[in-house]
């Protein structure tokens, strides 16, 4: 998460999108390739198939920017537990992305890391870029590329191919370029990059850290725990109240008799946050909310951030909400995917109701055991039926996605579609 004192104060240009991500070698993640990528993106897959996993290539490569190589690299068992299963090259990330603003300047971060003497190494990292002029890109080439800590680096507003390489070496193997010379004013194309994966905002919701009662003081954005929501609320409270009168019209239209949300500071310090019933005169406190009014309220915190990170993950929003409420945020993700790329991870007929077929990877593992993926939009049937009225939470119920369904041979490809 960005401290409060980096966060920029006025309105962002058109969002960073992410188009395309190549994953080899992360745990069962042996070859996977999203292409296509949309504004809000649905993965859907039995349990295993492998979304948790692909959820956590964008928290590992934001931990990566934010908490060093080394710490996300040791969080996640190292790897032992990290490269997949019999191989023995490097694990690779390629994403190819538009930088935001209006020219959405294409590039593409590739990044490889291995193991030696018990610790992680930067083996390749480089940054392509392309210029856009007139509405058109030019071919792409490198601004940035490194091996084993040493390399260079094209500098100014608007590298080209030509221009002087500034040759750089890096004080450790384990350290990213990008994350280090983007912090350099010299090198603003590199620094993009960096505030753009360092703003990403995955969420590992927790509703018992929601129930926690923080020290007092405003914080602008959500943790990933949610631990911090009461200060989060105090934050909306005091700068931006018509955002939070927003985030209590729509918890009205779906928690009955709800009527607010407050945070309070105490005088030992801690900060309450209570939730008002409008039967009752006392507000209760959120130790004794519902889950689901918890979450859908955390939910709405992020999506409606007012300055919203460019990229949030979540994780099976479906888990204490009631299956209803689930198509109303679904459509809440769809309205914060303008300001915002989104990726949600589900389980739930009712959320995939708000998703289109391009908008949604089915993941299911082959006969080696490894992830891979299907887009409906690609399914032979689907679009027909889609033109038809279908939803896509009754086609995926029906099996005409033909893959996902965990009862079909562990989610393995029903023969009925050419499907790779």
């Amino acid at each position: 998460m960005i401290p409060s004192r980096f966060r920029l104060r006025f309105p962002r240009p058109s969002p960073a999108r992410i188009e395309y991500l190549k994953v080899e070698n992360f745990r069962a993640l042996r070859h996977v390739e999203l292409d296509k990528l949309t504004a809000l993106t649905v993965l859907l897959g039995p349990n295993g198939s492998g979304k948790s996993t692909v959820f956590d290539v964008f928290n590992f490569l934001s931990e990566c920017f934010t908490l060093g190589l080394r710490k996300a690299w040791d969080k996640r068992g190292r790897f032992r537990e990290l490269r997949t299963r019999g191989s023995t090259g490097p694990i690779v990330f390629e994403l190819r992305y538009s930088e935001s603003g209006e020219s959405q300047q294409p590039a593409t971060y590739h990044l490889e890391i291995d193991e030696e003497r018990g610790g992680p190494v930067v083996v390749e990292e480089w940054l392509k870029w392309r210029r856009v002029a007139r509405n058109v890109a030019g071919a792409p080439y490198k601004i940035l590329s490194f091996k084993n800590g040493k390399g260079w680096v094209l500098s100014g507003e608007q590298p080209v191919r030509n221009d002087t390489k500034v040759r750089e070496r890096l004080d450790e193997r384990d350290m990213l370029a990008v994350s280090t010379l983007g912090r350099l004013a010299k090198n603003p194309r590199v620094a993009a990059l960096r505030r753009f994966i360092t703003d990403w905002y995955v969420s590992y919701l927790s509703i018992d850290d929601a129930r926690r009662q923080p020290e007092a003081g405003a914080q602008e954005r959500l943790s990933k725990t949610g631990d911090n929501l009461a200060n989060v609320v105090q934050y909306l409270q005091e700068q931006h109240p018509e955002r939070l009168a927003q985030i209590f019209a729509t918890l009205q239209r779906r928690v009955p008799r709800l009527e607010k949300v407050l945070s309070e500071p105490m005088p030992d310090g801690r900060l309450l946050l209570r939730i008002k019933d409008a039967p009752f005169a006392d507000p209760i406190l959120a130790h004794f909310a519902s889950d689901g009014t918890l979450k859908m309220l955390a939910y709405l915190v992020v999506l409606k951030d007012p300055v919203p990170p460019q990229f949030i993950g979540i994780e099976e929003p479906e888990n204490f909400l009631h299956p209803r409420l689930l198509t109303e945020l679904g459509e809440e993700c769809r309205a914060a995917s303008e300001a915002s790329q989104l990726l949600v991870t589900t389980h739930s007929p009712f959320f995939l109701d708000a998703a289109r077929p391009e908008e949604v990877r089915v993941l299911y593992r082959d006969e080696r055991g490894f992830t891979r993926a299907v887009r409906p939009a690609d399914i032979p049937g689907v679009p027909d039926f889609m033109a038809a009225g279908a939803s896509m939470g009754h086609l995926w119920l029906e099996g005409h996605l033909g893959v996902g369904d965990p009862l079909d041979n562990a989610g393995a490809p029903v023969r009925r579609g050419r499907l790779s």
